[in-house]
C-alpha cells in the first residue's frame, strides 16, 4: 500500500525512524536484530478470515451474528481485528504494552491502515481506549495511543485524546467470565460530550477478548451524543465466552 503524500504521517515516520538508527531496532515477533517487523514474522500472522459475526467481528462457520450479538446486542455498531492474538502478533502486542518497546506501535498501525480503507467506513474522528491514571502512571504510555495516532494521520482523520476517559480504576480483565468482565467495566468510562456529539466515532485498541471494553467504551460515547461507534483491534483472542 502505498504511503500516503501527508505531511504529519511523513514527519511522524522520520522521527521513528531516527530512532532506529541510534537504537537498532529488534523485531518484534522474534526478536531477530535489523527490523520492527521482519518478513518471517509477518508470513507467521494468523490473519482474520471470514466468515465472521457481522458485528464483533468474531471468526464462525457460517455468516451472520454469533450467539453473544444475538442475545445481548453491543452498543457499537461493528468491531473488526486484523489477526488473531497468537504468535509473533501476540508477542509483539506484548513487547509494546509491557516491555516499552513503543516504536511497535507504529508498525502494528500498518496493517490497520489497510483494514480501515478496505472497509470503507464513514468516521470523524478516532478515540483511543484510554488508561486508568494508575496505569498510565506505571506504565508510562498508553499503548492504543501508539497504535491509535499514526492510523489517524496516515487515513487523514482527527485522533482526540480527550474525548473519551476511563473514569475509575479497573481490575484486569483476564481471568474474568463474560459477565464478571462486562461488570468490571460497566461505567468506567466518560466521553466529553463537547467532542464526541454528532461524530461518528472508531475506537481504537490493541486486543478484543470479550469486547466488553470496547462496548463500554461505545456505551459512554453514545451516552454523550455521538452519532454512531464502530471499532478497530490489531488482534482478537480466540477465546470463546
Amino acid at each position: 500500500m502505498p504511503v500516503p503524500d501527508r505531511p504529519a504521517y511523513h514527519l511522524y515516520r522520520w522521527l521513528w525512524g531516527s530512532l532506529d538508527l541510534l537504537f537498532p531496532p529488534l523485531c518484534g515477533g522474534c526478536g531477530r536484530r535489523g527490523s520492527n517487523w521482519c518478513t518471517d514474522c509477518d508470513g507467521q500472522v494468523n490473519k482474520i478470515q471470514y466468515p465472521i459475526c457481522d458485528i464483533c467481528g468474531q471468526p464462525r462457520k457460517v455468516s451472520g451474528l454469533c450467539f453473544h450479538c444475538s442475545d445481548d446486542k453491543p452498543s457499537f455498531t461493528k468491531l473488526r481485528s486484523w489477526a488473531l492474538y497468537k504468535g509473533p502478533v501476540r508477542e509483539a502486542i506484548r513487547n509494546l504494552k509491557y516491555r516499552r518497546n513503543v516504536s511497535l506501535g507504529l508498525v502494528l498501525s500498518n496493517p490497520l491502515v489497510k483494514l480501515f480503507c478496505d472497509l470503507c467506513w464513514d468516521v470523524d474522528m478516532i478515540l483511543p481506549v484510554p488508561l486508568g491514571v494508575a496505569r498510565l502512571k506505571e506504565r508510562g504510555y498508553n499503548q492504543a495511543v501508539l497504535i491509535a495516532r499514526p492510523l489517524a494521520l496516515n487515513i487523514d482523520i482527527p485522533c482526540e485524546t480527550q474525548g473519551l476517559h476511563r473514569v475509575r480504576e479497573t481490575r484486569s480483565q483476564v481471568g474474568l467470565t463474560l459477565n464478571q468482565r462486562r461488570d468490571n467495566v460497566r461505567n468506567a468510562f466518560k466521553a466529553t460530550k463537547e467532542i464526541v456529539s454528532n461524530r461518528r466515532i472508531l475506537v481504537v485498541d490493541d486486543v478484543a477478548t470479550s469486547s466488553a471494553t470496547l462496548d463500554a467504551c461505545a456505551s459512554a460515547l453514545l451516552e454523550a451524543g455521538a452519532e454512531d461507534v464502530s471499532c478497530l483491534t490489531i488482534a482478537r483472542t480466540s477465546e470463546q465466552f
